[in-house]
């Protein structure tokens, strides 16, 4: 089932993310207020297509959009009258990524591509997308089953920048790994359980850093395929930070230990 967003203001989100719509639905009598307006305006500008729809159609939308919500928060959704189809996330391969990896290499002499171990939560993936971006990473592999994928939840958290960044979805990491080894990658897991700190671990040149599941982390059979493991210094009573925390800091220190702005 496509990916669904509704409501005015998520929807009017959505498209401002840059996220790919299909096709925007408003019900037949909805009074055009100012943010309507913005919805139409935008899918105008974007070339999405606006259709009517009864009310009926809105609920039965509305119903596969939020089916844990109460029949009166389904109900308020409703009313506002608007509902949008998410059109399919172009997924790359890991060859694309491997090939804007190399382009990066050839012009900065660093390169990173992040793995995330079987995310659960949409946010985290779009809060580690935005990071991904900011650092100037080639993109994110994700596994395709028993994961979190792109969703509108990821646009709002990433800001918009996983308009900008090449996701790619593999059927097994452990193989997409391999294939980033043979493309010249050394591998660094992202663990509690590792030896070594960040700032001990070489973080320059081609990295594969892979962050792990929110509850369970990096799992074992993905620690055993990689080169090296590290994890952050902790001196509070927390014994770790958020996933999404982690790899922002993660990146950061491979982008410094590769010293560069440019």
């Amino acid at each position: 089932m496509a990916d669904l967003i509704e409501g005015k203001r998520p929807v009017l989100e959505a498209l401002r993310s840059g996220m790919p719509i299909q096709e925007v639905f408003l019900a037949g009598n909805l009074d055009q207020d100012t943010l309507v307006k913005d919805i139409i305006r935008k899918c105008k500008q974007r070339e999405v297509k606006v259709s009517s729809a009864p009310r009926r159609r809105i609920e039965e939308l509305v119903r596969k959009a939020a089916p844990k919500a109460s029949e009166d928060r389904q109900r308020k959704i409703a009313d506002q009258g608007v509902i949008a189809k998410a059109a399919p996330f172009p997924y790359a391969t890991v060859s694309d990524l491997v090939k804007v990896a190399d382009e990066r290499f050839a012009e900065t002499g660093r390169a990173l591509i992040v793995l995330c171990d079987h995310l659960t939560d949409a946010g985290n993936l779009g809060a580690i997308a935005r990071s991904a971006e900011c650092v100037g990473a080639a993109g994110i592999i994700i596994p395709k089953a028993r994961s979190v994928h792109v969703t509108a939840a990821t646009y709002k958290s990433s800001a918009g920048a996983i308009a900008h960044l090449d996701v790619a979805e593999v059927p097994n990491l452990t193989q997409a790994i391999g294939a980033l080894k043979d493309a010249g990658f050394w591998v660094v897991a992202a663990t509690e359980h590792a030896r070594d700190l960040l700032w001990d671990t070489n973080m320059e040149g081609r990295i594969a850093l892979v962050m792990g599941n929110e509850q369970a982390g990096v799992s074992e059979l993905v620690r055993k395929n990689c080169d090296l493991e590290c994890k952050l210094p902790m001196f509070g009573q927390l014994s770790s930070l958020n996933v999404a925390q982690a790899s922002t800091v993660m990146m950061y220190e491979w982008l410094r230990q590769n010293h560069g702005e440019g």
